[in-house]
């Protein structure tokens, strides 16, 4: 009669643990999911030029990969507003990727992103750095953008070519402290088509090009320290002869992943922006609400 009220007692504090050991299970289980999927993400946007909508002739010419303005302020205003932080390249490398130096204490609270242009258009310093003049002064926040340059496309001093930044412009975007300047390759050209002496010209001698520029006003020379492949273009040939040059490089294939899963300096993932990207998705993706794609694709190279 005792042991049967005894195993009584003992089935009955079984199944009344039994909701709460369940409980326990569950939060586990949806806790390992959230770490699967919300590892500490840092967008990096990849756009070109900015089209001042007011200016009609350009929107034609300059075709769909080229950011309208006021989209630009729009997102920017509420990256400024949710306490982001505009990463340097060099911020990105010391930082998050070798860990080489602690973060400071006065970004700790902020969400890292970085911001990005390509190829050195014109419309990056005459609707741009307005742009950001005037964010700084309403908001006291300085934005810094990462501009991946060709000097040989640099508009000559005195020239009338006004598609292209001059090296003037570069310097001016740079004291004034909005500019990180990197490298693009000398040309523009597809590295992966180039001979090995061709390959180390475009990559020497961007890099020589544009410290001549800026030389004076970059003693520690982090200009042209980092590179973006042309195209997105590169193979293990590129690959290793960029390594020799420069201390990371940049791709450019509408990916995002996690700084904690990248292995490969050389080869970061860079989302590409053009004008059929919204506000609202460049916000939702720095937000950390992605495509299903851009999950899937987290979880297998963090696997």
């Amino acid at each position: 009669m005792t042991d049967s009220n005894d195993d009584n007692v003992v089935s009955y504090q079984k199944n009344k643990n039994f909701p709460f050991s369940l409980a326990l299970v569950s939060l586990i289980g949806f806790s390992i999911l959230n770490l699967e999927y919300n590892e500490p993400i840092i967008p990096v946007l990849g756009f070109h030029g900015i089209i001042n909508p007011k200016n009609t002739d350009s929107r034609s010419q300059l075709g769909l990969m080229h950011y309208p303005q006021e989209d630009l302020e729009k997102l920017l205003v509420n990256l400024i507003n949710d306490n982001y932080w505009f990463l340097s390249t060099q911020d990105l490398y010391d930082f998050f990727l070798t860990k080489s130096q602690k973060i400071p204490t006065k970004y700790r609270n902020q969400k890292p992103i970085m911001i990005s242009f390509d190829d050195g258009y014109k419309t990056v310093y005459t609707n741009l750095i307005p742009l950001l003049s005037k964010l700084e002064n309403k908001y006291g926040k300085k934005i810094k953008v990462v501009l991946f340059i060709n000097p040989a496309t640099l508009a000559r001093k005195g020239s009338k070519k006004f598609t292209h930044l001059g090296c003037q412009d570069l310097r001016d975007g740079l004291k004034k402290g909005f500019y990180d300047i990197q490298s693009h390759g000398l040309n523009h050209k597809d590295l992966t088509t180039l001979n090995r002496r061709e390959l180390i010209n475009e990559l020497v001698q961007s890099r020589t090009k544009l410290r001549q520029c800026t030389q004076d006003l970059d003693p520690e020379q982090k200009v042209a320290s980092h590179f973006a492949y042309p195209y997105g273009a590169y193979n293990k040939q590129v690959e290793s002869y960029v390594a020799k040059y420069y201390l990371s490089s940049y791709l450019y294939n509408d990916e995002i992943v996690t700084h904690t899963c990248l292995k490969n300096y050389y080869e970061i993932p860079r989302l590409m922006v053009n004008r059929e990207k919204s506000t609202t998705q460049l916000l939702e993706i720095a937000r950390g609400i992605f495509p299903k794609q851009h999950k899937e694709k987290n979880k297998e190279i963090c696997q």
